[in-house]
């Protein structure tokens, strides 16, 4: 396929795309004089250019371990300690240099570091979303980082390319793009074999293209390689996002991809992020419990709209927030599954009232809807 064509696909999917999730790596950011300021705030204007054309940009950020390390004069180590030392140095010189660079647009930078516990768990996931969609609804960009100063081996990452796939994942990005230090994936490392050959588009990632990133590497400055990209890209894929490997040494780097100037790695989504995460609530997850519902509910569930508390009647088995539920009609049937937006204890304590009188049942204030029409899906 000829090189214009993917850039060409590159630009089409940056273009129409609502929400895009943007990965930038340690050895883009940090330099021997701290961070490249300079280039991060054309990245911010590029942000700020997708953000005027309606388009909603969360940021996945790496450089707090590099730039703790610089800050504190430590030698690069592997050591967990050392590493949680750096990145709590580290992390407010990121956030600050993020915050310089968007200010001049009048964007706010909000920080998130989230951990592999808060994308695996079904409650801290929600919560976590839930401040996202806050965040974004405010015009502010989310830069999001592993929370490295807390996180145990057993429980990291290690590598902010798989955690930009679930943050993607999290809010439903159609798009993850992925830049660092390299143009995208080879048939092997360029910097080894002159035989390799750049790969424009990925429609499915096989045995073969694994096999591919096997011996890619980078740079050294980050924890991350082609190995975790294209696994971050088989994540997003499952999802409905396609993703975009990039690299962005140069100046402006969204708006080169969008403009043709740079040559990347197209990987394809599987469907879309809407449809693959009703397929995931209505195949994948187990019920932990029932909600039985009024006509009046299950009529409205078929013209598209939430689940509210006035709709409920009973709630079956205990469970927490954020776990599927069936939604059953009065006669048993299962016309639904979602995911609650409250505890058991906290349904039983609303069922059949107005939204409006959550706050005064409860003794504080929660969503508006049991079950969000975004997380259910009709059976």
């Amino acid at each position: 396929m000829p090189e214009q064509q993917t850039l060409s696909r590159a630009a089409a999917l940056i273009e129409t795309s609502r929400r895009l999730t943007v990965k930038v790596g340690s050895s883009l950011l940090a330099c021997e004089n701290g961070v490249r300021r300079d280039w991060l705030g054309t990245l911010g204007s590029d942000i700020a250019s997708l953000r005027k054309q309606g388009k909603q940009v969360v940021v996945v950020s790496s450089g707090a371990v590099a730039l703790g390390r610089q800050h504190l004069k430590l030698k690069r180590s592997n050591r967990l300690p050392l590493k949680q030392a750096a990145a709590a140095t580290g992390q407010p010189l990121l956030m600050d240099a993020w915050a310089e660079a968007l200010r001049p647009f009048g964007i706010p930078a909000a920080q998130l570091l989230l951990t592999l516990d808060d994308t695996e768990s079904r409650r801290r996931w929600l919560n976590a979303r839930a401040t996202m969609e806050v965040l974004l609804g405010q015009g502010a960009v989310p830069v999001i980082n592993e929370n490295d100063t807390v996180a145990t081996q057993e429980l990291r990452y290690g590598d902010n390319d798989r955690l930009s796939a679930r943050v993607a994942q999290m809010i439903q990005g159609d798009v993850l793009v992925l830049l660092s230090d390299v143009d995208g994936v080879y048939t092997g490392d360029p910097q080894r074999d002159p035989e390799a050959r750049h790969v424009s588009h990925i429609t499915a990632i096989d045995d073969q293209v694994e096999g591919w990133a096997g011996g890619a590497s980078g740079s050294g400055v980050g924890s991350g390689g082609m190995q975790t990209k294209i696994a971050a890209a088989k994540i997003a894929s499952s999802f409905g996002c396609a993703t975009i490997i990039a690299s962005g040494r140069s100046g402006h780097p969204l708006e080169a991809l969008v403009s043709g100037d740079v040559r990347a790695t197209v990987i394809d989504a599987s469907g879309s992020p809407a449809s693959a995460y009703k397929q995931w609530i209505a195949g994948t997850l187990i019920p932990a419990g029932s909600i039985l519902i009024d006509e009046g509910a299950v009529k409205a569930l078929g013209s598209g709209k939430s689940l509210l508390p006035s709709g409920a009647r009973k709630v079956e088995g205990s469970f927490e927030r954020g776990v599927c539920l069936r939604v059953l009609a009065p006669d048993g049937r299962e016309v639904a599954r979602g995911i609650t937006a409250y505890t058991s204890r906290e349904t039983e304590a609303i069922l059949g009232c107005a939204s409006s009188e959550i706050e005064a049942r409860l003794g504080y204030g929660g969503p508006d809807e049991l079950i969000h029409r975004n997380d259910l899906v009709l059976m």
